[in-house]
């Protein structure tokens, strides 16, 4: 068998670097989330009042209609809550909801009850004719009825029309004399100012990592004593209410907001400090994971809870914080990789080098820590049954694909010939399906993640072959692949743009159009130059 020529002195040690710090990268990303984290403590394990929906198991969702939360649930939560709660914020009447008081009582809790506003006119007669007979049937357990969460934001109901609607709940419980009051983002309240003049007091909505200049959680604090301060001086002489705010524990990073455990643990830690030093009633958000969020806002939109979907304390107000508590797991899927990569290599194998069983184990620890990073996200983002299939289905290709590269880089570097040729038309599918995901990113990506560990293996699988490539078996890559080489990172350029340079997650995203971009160019000028030295 003829061997082809060996890698040049100056391409070997670049495609080992490469190798090298994949592998490392992936050992200390691990490592850094299984640290834990030392954060100010809370003064207090008592929280003044929650947010409430007992949407929390599979399948449960307000968007189904017919919805209904049994007292038994609605009971067992309130009794876990009272331990850590003084009160809890609803946010409709419907679905069983407006049990809520009567059960609350028993508990010796406060409720912030909610009349659910929409479009909808006959559904928001139903409300406030449920919430006029629960406030009425309960007044000594209410704080205050909220008319109508965010309806302005949402763009709903017009100023006028909700005024009307707090307007007659508040003649429907004169008599109680329990306050009424509508709740919005606080931005809302100063686009619509004539909406004080209609409630007992004013409940804003205060989330850093929701606005539309996201904070970042060393400047959350500051932010929220900032906006409160901003509002009391707007509204002089009334009474200002946080009705939410709080941190999620996962899902995307909007610029320098991440959305992690441990920013959410010291997000609560450090409001629940700041709360104990003015004279500010508020509410937190919320009680427990809300699955069925994910749908609406993404992986974020199920992790603003205290709890998890389990019901089951996130993180300790005392003490050090941990990001994974299994962080070993993504070090035991390296190891499983490293592996799995050693015994392909074993099939139809042309070297015997060292070398080349060095390379399979360094690109299958690698391989192996960057696809653990993905189930990582996936089992945070994940649905439903359709959701895991296809995830996981990607993942399956994405692993052997990566060791059918690695196999062939293994080759070229221990100077053997390559048991066969890169994996080029697989490699339009990826550059294809790269560009379709950068794509809805520019355009759709508020509430996406970055599927970096999915892309990572490929595309520095075709640029260390690429690089490794003999130049006497240079091939011209297709037109389409041309196009998608340019296409791709102009879009990861506009996706880092747009977080204005402050997601790491979007610098990983254009290195990684980078590298499988870069694998097109380096054969179209291999070729070129081919073609002129023949000529």
């Amino acid at each position: 068998m003829s061997s082809s020529p060996s890698p040049s002195s100056r391409v070997a040690p670049l495609a080992w670097l490469v190798l090298v710090v994949a592998a490392l990268s992936g050992a200390l990303w691990w490592w850094m989330i299984g640290r834990p984290v030392s954060l100010p403590e809370a003064p207090t394990l008592r929280i003044a009042c929650v947010s409430y929906a007992p949407f929390r198991k599979q399948g449960e969702t307000p968007l189904d209609l017919h919805a209904f939360v049994s007292p038994e649930q609605i009971d067992a939560d309130l009794r876990a809550l009272s331990q850590r709660f003084d009160c809890v914020r609803t946010y409709s009447q419907g679905f069983g909801l407006n049990a809520v008081p009567e059960i609350a009582e028993r508990y010796g809790m406060k409720v912030l009850m909610g009349i659910w506003l929409g479009r909808d006119p006959a559904s928001n007669e139903r409300e406030v004719s449920m919430g006029i007979a629960t406030a009425k049937a309960h007044p000594g357990v209410l704080r205050g009825v909220i008319v109508g969460n965010e309806v302005l934001l949402r763009g709903e109901l017009t100023s006028k029309a909700l005024a009307a609607y707090v307007n007659r709940v508040r003649a429907g419980i004169h008599d109680t004399h329990v306050p009424v009051t509508y709740a919005d983002v606080w931005e809302f309240w100063l686009h619509y100012p004539e909406m004080a003049d209609a409630v007992d007091y004013i409940t804003i909505h205060i989330l850093p990592y929701w606005e539309d200049q996201p904070v970042e959680p060393k400047d959350a604090l500051a932010h929220v004593a900032e906006v409160y301060a901003r509002m009391k001086e707007r509204f002089p002489g009334r009474s200002v209410m946080i009705g939410e705010t709080g941190w999620p524990s996962q899902g995307k990073q909007r610029r320098g907001a991440a959305a992690s455990l441990v920013n959410e643990a010291r997000y609560m830690r450090e409001f629940l400090r700041y709360a104990g030093t003015v004279d500010m009633p508020y509410n937190v958000i919320e009680a427990f994971d809300q699955p069925w969020k994910r749908e609406q806002e993404g992986t974020v939109g199920g992790y603003w809870g205290i709890f998890d979907a389990q019901a089951r304390p996130k993180f300790p107000m005392q003490g050090p914080v941990v990001e994974e508590p299994r962080w070993y797991l993504g070090f035991a899927a390296g190891g499983v990789s490293l592996l799995l990569f050693l015994l392909a290599g074993q099939w139809r194998r042309h070297w015997h080098r060292a070398r080349g069983w060095l390379a399979l184990a360094v690109a299958g620890f690698a391989s192996g820590t960057a696809m653990a990073w993905q189930f990582r996200q996936i089992w945070f983002a994940a649905n439903n049954t359709l959701d895991w299939a296809v995830s996981l289905l990607m993942c399956v290709l994405a692993f052997a694909t990566a060791i059918g590269l690695a196999r062939w880089v293994a080759a070229r570097l221990a100077d053997e010939p390559p048991p066969s040729a890169p994996q080029r038309r697989l490699r339009f599918a990826w550059m294809f399906g790269l560009t379709f995901y950068g794509l809805l990113l520019v355009f759709d990506g508020r509430y996406r993640d970055f599927p970096l560990g999915l892309f990572w293996p490929p595309a520095l699988g075709y640029l260390l072959a690429a690089l490794l490539e003999s130049g006497r078996n240079a091939i011209v890559p297709t037109v389409e692949e041309r196009f998608l080489s340019c296409a791709l990172p102009l879009l990861a350029a506009a996706v880092v743009a747009q977080d204005v340079g402050l997601n790491p997650a979007t610098w990983l995203w254009l290195g990684l159009n980078l590298a499988l971009a870069a694998a097109v160019w380096i054969e179209w000028r291999r070729s070129r130059r081919l073609q002129a030295h023949q000529a």
